[in-house]
């Protein structure tokens, strides 16, 4: 039997695992689409965020669920027919952006800390991904389960932190009288490329038993995803505007705090994050696979299977990052996507797909009243 965590929070940690990959947990995504808008603006944008999120994620739950979609296949050839082709297009090439991102940020990561070559970041995190993912949903659950449980203790370590340390400055930042244009299209802008999410998350949709379940549990997904970038962009402030243009603004204050300590814990929170984001987005393909390969052969896939289907699209879009640095991969990249998924997912989610619902609900208790 689905415990109240599995049917209510599972969905939202998950969502989240997806969500936070390299760009958010460093706080460049932060600096890329909030900063600009100043600190109050940014606070604006990201609560329009968390709107978003928590309504597609509702939409996308309960669709899926009546519809008995545990992967993103069969989720988007229920929604858009023949239109999946376009979906899955885009979502490959996401993949294959995310994962280079989140190589070069694991490369970062491993070359501020440690000193070490930028490959070796890259290396380990590809080993952790293919580890989780070669035991399929169990493994994976786990792992977004204790990571999320790290990832918001360290962040309300760092809140304390940096109240104590220089909240003098944050409290300057949010009084200084700066423009607060653009939040909202920054918003909606990250949501918009983000929401993805939603999808890649559906197999731990298992554990829902019911309309009622699929409802909660995606509306709590948007706070418990935000949440954490909400805390860290308030500590950001105080060091607004030069903090935009940190490659790594999470470095940046850390050696602010100047805890070394913390340091350490902080990254390693970062690098547990690139491995649940990372993770999440293979562990769907693999998911995605199984179906097929069960619905043509009868069997499941081996854990063998799904590490060497893992390895495969790890070396191949991970070795992408050496070509590109960080935050060009963010800027380009991502707001292309944003535009693509907003086309072929949310816009037909949110229109002839709740339509659907709505119709659903309508026989159902028309069947009830007779």
């Amino acid at each position: 039997m689905s415990s109240w965590f599995q049917r209510f929070l599972l969905p939202g940690f998950a969502f989240k695992a997806v969500v936070i990959g390299g760009g958010y947990a460093t706080g460049r995504e932060l600096a890329e689409f909030f900063m600009p808008s100043g600190p109050w603006g940014g606070v604006a944008g990201m609560l329009l965020a968390t709107l978003i999120w928590s309504a597609v994620c509702i939409a996308t739950f309960v669709f899926a669920r009546l519809h008995d979609a545990r992967d993103y296949l069969s989720f988007v050839r229920a929604l858009l027919g023949p239109g999946w082709v376009v979906f899955e297009a885009a979502y490959v090439l996401f993949v294959i952006l995310i994962l280079a991102v989140f190589g070069a940020a694991a490369g970062a990561i491993g070359e501020a800390m440690f000193a070490l070559p930028g490959i070796a970041g890259t290396l380990a995190l590809m080993a952790g991904i293919t580890l989780f993912t070669a035991f399929g949903n169990a493994s994976v659950e786990r792992l977004f389960k204790y990571v999320s449980f790290l990832l918001y203790a360290v962040y309300a370590l760092f809140v304390v932190f940096a109240a104590t340390r220089f909240g003098d400055r944050i409290l300057a930042g949010f009084s200084s009288p700066v423009s607060g244009e653009g939040w909202a299209l920054g918003g909606l802008t990250y949501a918009s490329y983000n929401i993805i999410g939603a999808v890649v998350i559906l197999p731990v949709l298992r554990h829902l038993t019911s309309t009622r379940d699929a409802v909660i549990a995606g509306a709590i997904a948007g706070p418990l995803a935000m949440l954490p970038a909400l805390l860290f962009f308030v500590c950001m402030v105080a060091w607004y505007p030069q903090i935009a243009n940190e490659t790594l603004p999470s470095d940046f204050l850390l050696q602010k705090l100047n805890l070394p300590l913390f340091h350490l814990l902080f990254q390693l929170m970062i690098f547990a994050a690139l491995l649940e984001s990372g993770t999440g987005a293979v562990h769907a393909i693999n998911e995605r696979i199984d179906k097929a390969w069960r619905a043509r052969h009868g069997a499941t896939l081996s854990p063998v299977a799904r590490l060497a289907i893992a390895l495969v699209l790890l070396v191949g879009c991970m070795l992408l990052a050496g070509r590109f640095g960080l935050v060009a991969l963010i800027a380009r990249g991502y707001r292309a996507l944003a535009a693509i998924f907003l086309v072929v997912y949310v816009l037909p989610l949110m229109t002839f797909g709740v339509a659907r619902l709505w119709r659903q609900r309508t026989r159902s208790v028309a069947k009830e009243a007779l």
